[in-house]
C-alpha cells in the first residue's frame, strides 16, 4: 500500500510500505478514507528527528472503513464507519477508568518512560505506524475506534479522532469563570478550535496570532483577534481592566517564534549524530518558549494557563517565580480523547455549531502529503487545516 513515510528533517515521502495484518486478536484493519496533518506532525517534520527512523509511516487523525477484526473484537464489524484517536487504549486499565486514556497503563512506553503509545509518533511513542496511509491496523480496537453513521461527509466527524477533543481538553482545563475571558495564544487548527468551542460556551475569547489569515478567520466568528507583537500583553491587560486574562490557552508549544537561543540549540542538535541528538533533546533546554512565557504574562493573578501546545525539552526554564507569585493555575497534557467523545457528538449534527463541515482549509490527495506537510510548516495559502484522501 502507499503511506507517507519520514525520511529525515523536511523530507516526507509518498512511498510503498508493507500491507498491515491481524497481529493481535483486539486488532482491527481500518481502510483510510481521510487522514489530517496535525500541527504536532510539525514537530516530526522539524524537531523531533532523534526518535524517528527513515520509513516510519506517519500521522495519528484517521478514520475510514473496517475491513478485518480480530477474534476479540466483538464491537465492530466490516463495513463500520469509524474514527481513530490518535493515542492506543485498552479501555480497562485503572488509568482508563480516570478518564486518562493518554496514560493507558496496557499500552504505555515503557522503555522510553512514556505514557500510551500513539499512531505515527516516534520511538518515544511506540513507533506505531500511522494512518497517513491507505490502511491502518489498529490496535485495542475493542474500545479506541468511534462509530460515526455512514453520512455525513468525512469531514464532519475526522476531527474526533485529536482535534476536537485536544480543543475541548483545552477549554475544559482552562476553567474560564462565567463571563470570564480566555485568551489563545496560536490560531491553528487547535486554537483556533478551542475558540470556537470557548464561543460556543458563551466565553469572550480573545486570539493572539502572527499570521493575517488565521487572525481574520477566527475573528469572522467572533473572536477579538490582536496580531502577535512585543507590546501585545498590555494591548491584552487593555482590553481586560488592566488584570489580564481570567484564562489562557498555549496551542503552540515549542515552535513558537521569539526564542532565538532555542532555535539554535534545535538547529545544533538536528546536525550531531542520532544518539548524540537523542541525549541533546532529554537533558537540553530546546524549546522555544515565548508562548508558554507570554501566557504567563498575559493571565492575570490567580488565572489559569491550560497547556495544550506541545513541548520536548527536558530541561526548559520555566518562570518559576513569575508563577509562584501570580498564584497560576497550570494544567496540561494530551488529550484523552474517549474522555469527551460523548460530550462533543451532540455538536456534530446538521446545525454544525463548531463549523467542522467547512474547518479544512485544504482537501489533498495523499500523493500529495509530502508538498502539503511544505505548505502547512510554512503557513502558505491560507493553511490552517489539511485533510488527506487516500
Amino acid at each position: 500500500m502507499k503511506a507517507l513515510t519520514w525520511q529525515g528533517k523536511r523530507k516526507i515521502a509518498y512511498t510503498d510500505v508493507p500491507d498491515p495484518t491481524i497481529q493481535e486478536p483486539t486488532d482491527a484493519i481500518i481502510r483510510v478514507t481521510s487522514s489530517g496533518i496535525c500541527g504536532s506532525d510539525l514537530h516530526l517534520y522539524e524537531v523531533m528527528a532523534p526518535y524517528l527512523d527513515a520509513g516510519d509511516v506517519l500521522g495519528h487523525e484517521p478514520m475510514g472503513i473496517v475491513a478485518e477484526v480480530g477474534s476479540e473484537v466483538t464491537n465492530l464489524v466490516p463495513g463500520d464507519r469509524v474514527v481513530v484517536p490518535f493515542q492506543i487504549a485498552c479501555g480497562h486499565c485503572f488509568m482508563c477508568g480516570q478518564g486518562l486514556q493518554t496514560q493507558c497503563e496496557t499500552t504505555q512506553v515503557r522503555d522510553q518512560g512514556m505514557g500510551a503509545a500513539l499512531f505515527g509518533y516516534t520511538k518515544l511513542y511506540g513507533q506505531v505506524p500511522g494512518g497517513q496511509a491507505e490502511y491502518l491496523r489498529v490496535p485495542q480496537a475493542q474500545y479506541g475506534p468511534i462509530k460515526v453513521p455512514v453520512e455525513p461527509p468525512d469531514d464532519r466527524f475526522v476531527y474526533l479522532s485529536d482535534v476536537l477533543p485536544t480543543a475541548w481538553q483545552a477549554v475544559e482545563y482552562a476553567d474560564v469563570p462565567a463571563g470570564g475571558t480566555l485568551v489563545v495564544l496560536g490560531l491553528g487548527p487547535i486554537g483556533d478550535m478551542a475558540a470556537r468551542i470557548a464561543l460556543h460556551r458563551g466565553h469572550r475569547v480573545i486570539g493572539i496570532d502572527l499570521v493575517a489569515e488565521r487572525l481574520e478567520r477566527s475573528r469572522v466568528r467572533g473572536v477579538e483577534t490582536l496580531e502577535y507583537a512585543d507590546d501585545v500583553a498590555e494591548a491584552v491587560r487593555n482590553l481586560t481592566d488592566g488584570r489580564g486574562a481570567d484564562s489562557v490557552i498555549d496551542a503552540v508549544g515549542m515552535e513558537a517564534h521569539g526564542s532565538p537561543v532555542a532555535k539554535f540549540g534545535q538547529q545544533l542538535a538536528g546536525l550531531l549524530p542520532g544518539k548524540l541528538q537523542e541525549k541533546v533533546m532529554e537533558t537540553a533546554g530546546v524549546d522555544r518558549l515565548a508562548a508558554l512565557y507570554l501566557a504567563f504574562d498575559v493571565v492575570r493573578r490567580g488565572g489559569t494557563v491550560s497547556l495544550i501546545g506541545v513541548y520536548g525539552g527536558m530541561a526548559d526554564p520555566m518562570p518559576m517565580m513569575t508563577i509562584f507569585d501570580k498564584q497560576i493555575q497550570l494544567r496540561m497534557g494530551q488529550a484523552n480523547v474517549r474522555r469527551w467523545v460523548d460530550q462533543i457528538l451532540p455538536l456534530l449534527g446538521d446545525d454544525d455549531p463548531l463549523g467542522v463541515d467547512e474547518f479544512a482549509t485544504h482537501r489533498l490527495p495523499l500523493a500529495d502529503g509530502p508538498a502539503a506537510y511544505e505548505m502547512f510548516q510554512k503557513k502558505q495559502d491560507g493553511a490552517v487545516k489539511v485533510l488527506l484522501t487516500p
